[in-house]
This record gives C-alpha cells, sequence and structure tokens, in this order.
C-alpha cells in the first residue's frame, strides 16, 4: 500500500492595533485608508456552478477547466502547440526507464505540496489510477486501463509506474492529480469530489472564496506555494447575464469575459470601443449517441434509420446559433476540429427520409397510425441530456421535433449529469444521449476511450463496451488497440477505422463548443490559454496595466 507522511501545519497570528489618540478638532477628521492597494482582474462568465472534478464528463465546463488549471498539480501541461511540455514546477523529471514492463518514472519536487502542507505525493497518482479505471463517466480512461501498478520510493516523492502494454501517450495522464490524503477515507462516492469545492489546492493561486448561489470565486496569490508568486494578488470570476457583462466591460468594472455566444453575444461585445474578441475552443465537442446497448437500438439497421430522420446540418445551426461555434463543425468522429492532426472524415448531412421509412422497414418496422410498431409494440425513443446542460438540452428538444416529423415517437429527459454519466449510461434506458465528447489530449486514448472495448475477454466471450454507448465491435479492436499501444500511427489507424464507425451508426458528431473571449487593453496577458487548458490558465502571468 501506498502511504505519504501528512505534514500538518497552521498558523495564526491576530493583532489588534490600539485606537489613535483623541485631538480636540474643530471640523471632522478626515480618514484615508492606508492599507496596501489589491490589484486584481474580474472576469465574466456564464456560471460558476459546482461540481468541479475534471476527471467527471458529468462535471465538464469552462469553471472546472478555470479552476483546475490554477488550482490542482499537473506533471505535464499543454504548450502553445497543444503538445504537454514538463511542469518544472512541479515535477524534477519524468521518463520512460523501462522498456519491460513498460515503466515510467516521475520525480517530483521535494517541496511540492499541497495549500494544507501534506506533500504531493505518489498515493495521489495511486488514488487517480484506481478511481479512473474504475468508476464510470469519467474522461478517457483508456490510458490508466494499462496501467498494472504503481509503486513509490523517496517518501513517496519518486513514482515507478508500470504498464501491462507500452502506452506512447502516457504523457496525457495524471493531469490535475487529487489530493488523496483526504479523498481517499472520505465519506460518500466519487461524485462527492470536488462537488462542491476544493478541500486543498497546489499551485500559485489559492481559493478565497467560492460562492455558487451569489455566482462569484475570487481566487488569490497562495502564501504556500513554493515558487515565484503571481503578480496579481487576486482573480475574481464572476457570473453575469451576458447584457451584464458587456456593461461591465464598458464600465471597465470587469477587465474580461468568457461566454458562450451567439451572433447577438458577438456584435454586443464587438461594439465595445477597445475590446478585443477571440474564439477560445473547449475540450468539448457536442454529439448525438445511438446507444448500440439500448433494446431498441441494438440493430444496426434500426440505428441507421434514426440517424437517417436526423437533419445534422439543422442541428448544428440551432445548436451553434452562427455564434463562434459555427466555425468548428466536427467532421470526425475523434479529433475535435480544433487540434492538429483533424481530417474531415463526415461528408454531407443525415438527412434521408426515404433511406429511414426503408431501414426502418427492414429492421421489422412497420406503420401503424401515425408511428411505427414491430411486434405489436410501438417504437418510442428515450432522449436524455444533461440538466440544464446547452446547448445539450436545446438539441436534444429538437432532435424529438425531427424525429416526430419522420412519425418517430421519442420523449426527452434531463436527468442531473451525474445520474446520467454514473448510472442512466451504464445500463440500458437511455436510447439516445446528447452529451460531450471531452478530449484529454491523446488522440489514440480518446479513439479507445469512445469506441473501444473494456479489454481481454476469456476465450470465446464477446469483449464488453467500456463506454457510454455501449458500443464494442471486435473487428476494429485490434486496430484501436495498435493505436493505443503505438504500433501504428493513429492517423492511419482513424483512416481505416472512422469508416466503420460510421457504418455503426454509433455516433452523430455536431461541433465543438467554444466560448467568446472579450478584454480591455487594460491588461495584459489575457489570451485564449493553452490549448486544452482553457483561458484562466495563463493567470499566473496576468498584469494590470492601469494600476
Amino acid at each position: 500500500m501506498l502511504a505519504a507522511a501528512l505534514l500538518c501545519g497552521t498558523a495564526a497570528a491576530c493583532t489588534n492595533a490600539p485606537p489613535p489618540p483623541l485631538v480636540a478638532k474643530t471640523e471632522a477628521p478626515v480618514i484615508t485608508a492606508t492599507g496596501p492597494k489589491v490589484t486584481e482582474i474580474v472576469v465574466g462568465v456564464d456560471d460558476v456552478a459546482g461540481g468541479y472534478n475534471p476527471h467527471a464528463l458529468a462535471a465538464q465546463s469552462p469553471i472546472t477547466t478555470a479552476l483546475s488549471s490554477l488550482l490542482l498539480p499537473s506533471p505535464f501541461r499543454p504548450g502553445n502547440d497543444g503538445a504537454p511540455q514538463l511542469d518544472r514546477n512541479l515535477m524534477v523529471s519524468a521518463k520512460v526507464t523501462k522498456a519491460e514492463p513498460f515503466t515510467v518514472t516521475y520525480t517530483i519536487r521535494k517541496d511540492a505540496s499541497w495549500s494544507d502542507s501534506a506533500p504531493i505525493a505518489a498515493e495521489d497518482f495511486y488514488y487517480l489510477w484506481q478511481r479512473m479505471r474504475a468508476e464510470p463517466g469519467v474522461v478517457d480512461p483508456a490510458g490508466y486501463r494499462l496501467i498494472n501498478n504503481i509503486s513509490a520510493r523517496e517518501g513517496g516523492k519518486t513514482v515507478e509506474v508500470a504498464f501491462g502494454k507500452p502506452f506512447p501517450g502516457w504523457r496525457s495522464l495524471f493531469s490535475n492529480l487529487l489530493p488523496a490524503h483526504l479523498l481517499k477515507d472520505a465519506p460518500g462516492t466519487w461524485s462527492n469530489v470536488l462537488a462542491t469545492g476544493f478541500p486543498a489546492t497546489a499551485g500559485p493561486f489559492q481559493v478565497r472564496s467560492l460562492d455558487e448561489p451569489r455566482g462569484e470565486v475570487v481566487l488569490e496569490r497562495s502564501d504556500r506555494y513554493w515558487e515565484v508568486p503571481t503578480t496579481l494578488d487576486r482573480v475574481v470570476i464572476r457570473r453575469a447575464t451576458h447584457s451584464a457583462m458587456a456593461e461591465s466591460l464598458s464600465k471597465g468594472d470587469n477587465q474580461a469575459a468568457l461566454l458562450r455566444a451567439d451572433a447577438a453575444d458577438v456584435n454586443l461585445l464587438e461594439a465595445i470601443d477597445e475590446v478585443t474578441t477571440k474564439p477560445v475552443p473547449r475540450n468539448e465537442v457536442v454529439q448525438v449517441v445511438l446507444r448500440p446497448a439500448s433494446e431498441q437500438l441494438g440493430d444496426v439497421r434500426t440505428r441507421r434509420a434514426i440517424m437517417a430522420a436526423l437533419d445534422r446540418d439543422a442541428l448544428i445551426a440551432s445548436g451553434t446559433q452562427s455564434g463562434p461555434s459555427a466555425s468548428f463543425r466536427a467532421d470526425s468522429y475523434v479529433v475535435p476540429p480544433s487540434r492538429p492532426g483533424y481530417v474531415k472524415t463526415i461528408n454531407g448531412n443525415t438527412l434521408d427520409a426515404a433511406a429511414s421509412e426503408r431501414l426502418l422497414t427492414e429492421a421489422g418496422y412497420a406503420k401503424a397510425g401515425t408511428g411505427w410498431q414491430k411486434a405489436g409494440k410501438a417504437l418510442k425513443l428515450r432522449i436524455a441530456a444533461p440538466e440544464k446542460a446547452e446547448p445539450y438540452v436545446s438539441i436534444a428538444n429538437r432532435i424529438r421535433a425531427q424525429l416526430a416529423e419522420r412519425g418517430i415517437d421519442s420523449e426527452v429527459v434531463t436527468p442531473s449529469a451525474e445520474d446520467l454519466f454514473s448510472k442512466q449510461l451504464t445500463e440500458a434506458g437511455v436510447d439516445i444521449a446528447v452529451v460531450p465528447r471531452v478530449d484529454a489530449g491523446d488522440t489514440a486514448a480518446a479513439l479507445a476511450s469512445e469506441y473501444g472495448c473494456a479489454g481481454d475477454a476469456p476465450d470465446g466471450a464477446t469483449p464488453s463496451p467500456q463506454n457510454i454507448a455501449g458500443f464494442c465491435d471486435p473487428a476494429i479492436q485490434a486496430d484501436v488497440d495498435a493505436a493505443l499501444n503505438g504500433k501504428v500511427l493513429v492517423s492511419d489507424v482513424l483512416a481505416r477505422v472512422e469508416p466503420l464507425i460510421a457504418a455503426q451508426a454509433v455516433s452523430v458528431p455536431l461541433f465543438q463548443v467554444v466560448d467568446l473571449l472579450g478584454v480591455l487593453p487594460t491588461v495584459s496577458g489575457v489570451g485564449t490559454g493553452a490549448p486544452l487548458a482553457g483561458v484562466l490558465s495563463g493567470a499566473p502571468e496576468w498584469r494590470r496595466l492601469d494600476k
């Protein structure tokens, strides 16, 4: 078992200066504040709602990306080109040290610690590995499932990770480590991890306050950070409507705004004097998943019929509303449009009403009044989207309307994101899911996590699925494994596999979610951030120019 010594220490000091002596005056005294001036940047956002676990599909949002990039330690962070670069603020080194078994050795800086003084150590790697290979609804688990063992040396500051098979994408693992010493024995389940806040942080900023009802997060310079302190005293992230964000920018109360924008919002920000706007792609592609795990969509002919009943172009138009996302149409099953290596493999629209009716007939359905029946049972599909999450709920309702036009009955349900990803999408009750496909940085791992089978099956047994679609196709699994283990270039595998995925009618990618960043010239360094890391990943280098 892994163990790490917890070094706990707190200090508190409080002094009450005596009041100044009373002086007789004929006029009221003038009181002048002499405290230090706080340098801060205020960023307007759509929401600050939790949870904040960056490894849970249910918690994906710009605020989760922003906070995890600033508050959680990562051995590697994406560079400007998206390639992972060793974070020397945390690590001494990380490298492959053995070929058989494939072993990676991480050496953590001795002074790197959590905000409660506990060291960042091997137990944090171990905890994340255990959870990522066991919990449903996590982001890109395929790489973690290749790990056989994690061992520790030198008080947990040297971590040896042994894999069952080679994994060239190992640098994508262990991003956003979690404080295992506080979480491993905590009551509750994985769904409670970072549900309402951060029990400990490790970075240049710490949480001063996280007020979800009020819609404000205040981050301040951490006095426990072991490296160069930030220039800013404070970063304030504040929820507001789009019109309120624009007003705050025009008055200079906010220095930046990050919002999911439609065409009107783009015009609103661009009309403000001196505001510079930039698109910021999220690591999130909106997709429609047709689940083979469901009873009604187990037949590929039925899935193809449903896909042919959908107007993909109209779904993209309604979801993007002519905002920045409209330029990031997702025409690949694996690689997001903003990523290097993106190649368009999906051509044209999906809508083909005649083909939809023919395929339903081939699958054994017959027209019955205004709907379809098979063996006396009506075809009625259950479409799920995470509660209150846009554009997912709106697109789910648009799908229901499109299916109704083809005589296909359906209903939309919006369970909580946690319930949807951890429970409902592990069962057979949902036929269609409108959910994000999240990019964690390694294309081979994304392919295996999204479309691969869970692993080796006993002789003669059918491999079990490991993804939210409940999809497992042994015909493509050899290629998926070859890409994951580095035996074949992932680009070559995608060229072979994506047409086979298309033929199985499992997914309809729509578009990458792209936010709009508006920035005033009173600050420097506030940009789109590194790919996958988000705007606030650069906050340690932000500066106020008017202070």
